[in-house]
């Protein structure tokens, strides 16, 4: 069989792949394992960052408010 390889979701950050490689039992944690560190070499070997969450907070103090000490 093929390995089955599917956009799962877009998000506000980044995409997320499902990658499923048809493996025996025994093999599976090592194949798993392994999966992940080559697709992380691929990304930075094409220079493909994994973004991470941000959000930035704007504090406006009200007008009457009293200047803190």
């Amino acid at each position: 069989m093929t390995p089955n390889i599917r956009l799962s979701k877009l998000g506000d950050s980044g995409a997320t792949f499902i990658v499923r490689p048809w493996v025996k039992t025994d093999d599976y944690w090592p194949v798993y394992w392994d999966t992940q560190r080559e697709v992380k070499r691929r990304l930075d070997a094409e220079g493909i960052t994994i973004p991470f969450p941000q959000r930035d907070i704007h504090h406006h103090p009200a007008k009457d408010a009293e200047p803190s000490a």
